[in-house]
């Protein structure tokens, strides 16, 4: 038998941002308030019941298995994203599409 245990593996979080009504926001804090966490322990465990309680979302899910393993998602990014960041980079250095480069 060991006599170190080994640490609790980690959650591997992500962050995400999203818009909420003013009232929903405040009663997030106040929920979060009365059971002494953090609004994103509220939010995290509400989605995680949400899942687990929708039997339809279950049966969707099961057959729609084709979700993208996140740290894959960390790995590379958005083609898309890529090609619009790309595209604004060059807008920007175009004096036809960026007065600021325009010859006075």
């Amino acid at each position: 038998m060991p006599i170190l245990k080994a640490p609790p593996k980690q959650i591997r979080n992500a962050t995400i941002q999203v818009r909420v009504e003013e009232e929903v926001d405040l009663k997030l804090r106040k929920y979060a308030e009365y059971i002494d966490s953090t609004p994103a322990f509220v939010v995290a465990e509400s989605l995680k019941l949400l899942f687990h309680k929708d039997t339809e979302f279950r049966e969707w899910l099961a057959h729609h298995d084709d979700v993208p393993d996140p740290s894959e998602a960390l790995a590379a990014p958005i083609p898309y994203a890529k090609q619009r960041v790309n595209e604004y980079q060059t807008r920007l250095r175009e004096p036809e599409t960026n007065p600021s480069l325009r010859a006075v």
